[in-house]
């Protein structure tokens, strides 16, 4: 790999800045730069004195990722509070060895909305106004929902009480299963440019990273790459077979990325549109003619895309953003039973998949959600990725080290006490294994981590619950589900979801039961790839909550339409609110009410398109709206309050 590029004819920042976890008192705030950047945050409240913050290393924490790659973590804590509900302008300016200064406008002017000379933010008194979803795939053929959301919010853009106080990304931020020809060739042009550090490989056909990036089977043929042995067969399906999955989804798993830098360079071109600048259009290798069909394919889909991405990396410079992973961050099915787990943890080329996975949420999404909990592993990052060898590759063994003990964490999960009280849920890495049928799925959380939940919402009065999964999903599908795994397609369906184990099923039905549980719960979820309401109730209760499941899926994602149609009507006829089979299901203790879009045009409960939810709540934590905002640009569509009809 060429690493003679200098720095200095790359621009200063890559990526960001991205608002991540904010509050009256502490500012965090992630950006890559392409040198350890000399930074001052300039805050100016509306009607107030601006004041520059010069960020030492006590709140810019600096990891080098690559020759030309610096992730900073700004974490900020204010003596004097800022006003809450109140535009606050900001910036990042940047000290050159020059003494010169360069703003936001001058690094980024993508970033600005017309009119505007810098970003801002509005720290909300209230979580009453939610922006949300999930399922964000570069190469799927629809626009990007966060580009819509961008024009939304550029219509309020100097209204404080109009903008969203957050934006919860619900999942599958990234897609480092799926991942089509011309991205991975952008993420090796980009690994290249930066010179992102490599890796020793073990357990694999190829023995470091630059062999799999030169490897003629790197491109659409990853599966060639585990040892040809029988032992092996379900770790070369797992992770780089392509399972067809016609019910649901299709995985193309062909270009799964393995290294920490391919997942890494992932992350910069899906959130900056500056990566994509520094690197040019992406070069075909050589392909078969069945592959370079595809790679044209997925070419025309990655333009849309990256003609997208300005407006949707300006969202994320003005709205807080929290996130939470779902398996495609990971890997597709990822810990979906005991069985996977042994397998894919078992050997040491898989696990490193994963864990590489893992070690690039924790630096691109997780630190920003709960800074303090990563301290610890951010010092053990830092000293492995401060002293590549004299190949420019990491230490395997510090790797190793690293990948188990996040492996291991248990911290991923995180609750902010707005109000109502938002509380951000693993279902991931703390499941319910099935110990007596290892392959069936595993529940979403597992007795401990539920009991947990059910602390935290003591006394409360409302919550939010995100759970990337529906915790309330369309009936019939999860029956489909159910009847697959039991005939062992657990994985062809992706059956994953919480009706599918029944202790973790009746636990959450009896923590909304809990006497000290709150009242009214809102359940935001993605994961599903369509849209849809349910207001729900627990029956045979003394304490009645009222739930509703609001579910906006996916960002750049879809649902085959004529598939999801015929799903839904038969839904609408096997389980009417008179249907005996009701009583076959976990839910037989729910009253279910579907709110209706009310752009359908047939009956549809749910809604197919790809864009971004918006929910606004009332005084007691109840949804006073719900839209979807369209990523085609069509006007949002609403979910109706409900109806007479009732699902039993």
């Amino acid at each position: 790999m060429n690493l003679s590029h200098s720095s200095s004819n790359l621009p200063p920042v890559l990526a960001g800045p991205i608002l991540r976890r904010l509050d009256a008192q502490r500012l965090n705030l992630w950006l890559v730069g392409s040198s350890a950047l000399s930074l001052e945050l300039l805050l100016e409240p509306q009607g107030a004195h601006a004041h520059r913050i010069a960020l030492d290393a006590g709140q810019c924490r600096i990891v080098p990722i690559g020759k030309h790659a610096f992730i900073h973590f700004i974490d900020v804590q204010l003596a004097d509070p800022l006003p809450l509900d109140t535009l606050v302008f900001y910036d990042l300016i940047l000290h050159s060895a020059c003494e010169t200064e360069q703003t936001i406008a001058d690094w980024a002017p993508h970033l600005l909305h017309q009119g505007q000379t810098r970003p801002s933010l509005v720290l909300s008194s209230r979580a009453d106004n939610l922006m949300f979803g999930s399922c964000r795939k570069p190469h799927h053929a629809s626009r990007d929902g966060l580009a819509q959301a961008d024009r939304v919010l550029s219509e309020h853009i100097s209204h404080a009480d109009m903008r969203p106080a957050l934006l919860m990304l619900a999942g599958d931020q990234i897609y480092a299963d799926d991942v089509a020809g011309p991205m991975l060739a952008a993420i090796h042009a980009l690994i290249e440019r930066l010179g992102l550090f490599g890796e020793y490989l073990e357990g694999a056909v190829v023995s470091d990273s630059e062999s799999l990036y030169r490897h003629p089977a790197s491109y659409y043929r990853r599966a060639d790459l585990l040892p040809a042995f029988k032992s092996n067969e379900d770790l070369r399906e797992r992770f780089f077979g392509g399972v067809e999955k016609p019910i649901f989804t299709t995985a193309n798993a062909h270009n799964h990325l393995v290294t920490l830098a391919e997942v890494l360079a992932m992350y910069l071109l899906v959130w900056s549109p500056t990566a994509w600048q520094i690197i040019g259009e992406p070069t075909p290798p050589e392909l078969s003619a069945e592959h370079q069909q595809r790679w044209q394919r997925e070419s025309l889909a990655l333009e849309g895309f990256r003609q997208d991405l300005p407006q949707a990396a300006r969202l994320l410079a003005h709205v807080q953003t929290l996130m939470i992973f779902d398996d495609h961050d990971i890997t597709d099915d990822w810990n979906l039973s005991a069985k996977w787990e042994s397998t894919a943890y078992g050997h040491p080329f898989s696990r490193q998949i994963v864990g590489n996975a893992l070690v690039a949420y924790m630096l691109c999404q997780a630190w920003g959600n709960r800074p303090d909990v990563f301290e610890p592993v951010l010092n053990t990052v830092n000293a492995w990725t401060r002293s590549p060898d004299e190949h420019h590759r990491l230490d395997h063994a510090t790797q190793d080290a690293l990948i188990k003990e996040l492996l291991d964490f248990r911290q991923w999960d995180y609750v902010l006490r707005t109000q109502p009280t938002l509380i951000v849920l693993d279902t991931r890495t703390r499941r319910w294994h099935n110990r007596r049928l290892p392959s069936r799925p595993s529940g979403l959380m597992d007795w401990e981590s539920l009991t947990e939940l059910q602390h935290e919402l003591l006394d409360e009065r409302a919550a939010v619950i995100v759970s990337p999964t529906p915790m309330f999903g369309v009936k019939l599908i999860e029956v489909i589900q159910r009847i697959c795994t039991y005939a062992g397609f657990a994985l062809t369906v992706d059956a994953e979801n919480w009706m599918a184990h029944r202790g973790a099923a009746n636990t959450m039905l009896n923590i909304f039961r809990h006497s000290r549980t709150p009242g009214n719960y809102v359940i935001l979820s993605g994961d599903v790839h369509y849209s849809f309401v349910y207001d729900v109730q627990v029956r045979h209760s003394k304490h009645i909550p009222h739930i509703w499941q609001v579910t906006s899926s996916g960002i750049k994602n879809e649902f085959p339409e004529g598939l999801l149609n015929w799903l839904d009507r038969l839904n609408r006829w096997l389980y009417s609110p008179r249907s005996p089979l009701n009583w076959f299901t976990q839910r037989r203790d729910l009253s279910i009410t579907p709110r209706l879009p009310d752009q359908r045009q047939h009956g549809e409960r749910v809604w197919n398109g790809s864009g971004l939810g918006q929910i606004w709540l009332d005084d007691q934590g109840r949804p006073a709206r719900v839209l979807h905002h369209n990523a085609n640009k069509k006007p949002p569509t609403e979910f109706l309050p409900p109806e007479q009809e009732t699902e039993r």
